[in-house]
């Protein structure tokens, strides 16, 4: 599946777009009436917190419907289950304008991953913005913590980057992310085993157009996401298909743009995928 990626999350050099191509016996009771001893009381009083873990794990198994590709489309896991999906994900959250998206998103019963920066959580407006978004329900990733190009930093730096993200998301909404995505698409062997560590998804994306100038407006911007063509970017073929993972950044165009971005992809048949659905491990 072609993709865009390199520019992303860089307007300002953006001018074309790049076409890139993830854990003993009971004792006998000796009592009257059949009273357990001490030690029965203590393992009766354990035995359902571990059967509740045990449940929890094949909930989650249950839950899982799609996994994200080499490609990062996202793909169902049988042939049961609807094909005809597309994931929506906003990079750089929570600057300006992400409240206002994950409204909009709420409002339409439409799911998404919001990709977090450290920098825009570190005063407590930030934080509370952020806790509003995953309050709202939706999955927060990581976008590393200050955005740079991973491969011009040190390995020590790019493992910083990333964990220290995590942590700091940890603190404040009490889960780390499942999903990891790079700024601009540009990944290393390092980063790509820190993420693996972490126990994250790394993802990218198949297209995405809010970054390039000709489609900083709304009316453009929605046909081009809906259509998945980009001529203005040398994309006259639609990048729109089963499982199209979709880059969105928190932008004001992209805010006033959402909604019928979403409209016209439902018209075009496609549901908005839960990323709860996907496959994390």
């Amino acid at each position: 599946m072609s993709m865009l990626i390199l520019a992303a999350c860089n307007t300002e050099s953006a001018s074309q777009p790049s076409m890139p191509s993830e854990e003993g016996k009971n004792e006998s009771s000796n009592n009257d009436e059949g009273q357990s001893s001490e030690k029965d009381e203590v393992f009766e009083e354990k035995k359902p917190e571990v059967e509740e873990d045990e449940l929890k794990e094949e909930e989650e198994e249950v839950n899982a419907a799609y996994k994200v590709s080499d490609d990062s489309s996202i793909v169902p896991l049988n042939d049961e289950i609807n094909e005809n999906v597309v994931l929506l994900t906003f990079d750089d959250a929570p600057d300006k304008y992400s409240l206002e998206i994950a409204e909009t998103l709420k409002s339409m019963e439409a799911n998404a991953i919001f990709f977090v920066n450290g920098h825009f959580i570190n005063t407590p407006d930030g934080e509370e913005k952020l806790r509003e978004i995953h309050d709202m329900g939706f999955m927060i990733g990581n976008h590393t913590y200050n955005h740079p190009l991973l491969s011009s930093i040190s390995e020590e730096e790019q493992k910083e980057e990333i964990v220290s993200l995590n942590n700091r998301i940890e603190e404040i909404i009490g889960e780390r992310p499942k999903f990891f995505r790079a700024p601009n698409g540009v990944n290393t062997d390092n980063s790509r085993q820190v993420v693996q560590d972490e126990s994250m998804v790394l993802m990218n994306w198949t297209y995405g157009y809010d970054y390039f100038e000709p489609y900083m407006d709304k009316g453009k911007l929605t046909t081009a996401m809906v259509t998945g063509k980009g001529p203005e970017v040398d994309v006259p073929y639609s990048l729109l298909k089963p499982g199209a993972n979709l880059l969105m950044h928190d932008r004001e165009w992209t805010a006033a743009a959402l909604k019928d971005i979403i409209d016209g992809l439902r018209k075009s048949g496609y549901e908005m995928v839960d990323p709860n659905l996907i496959q994390t491990n």
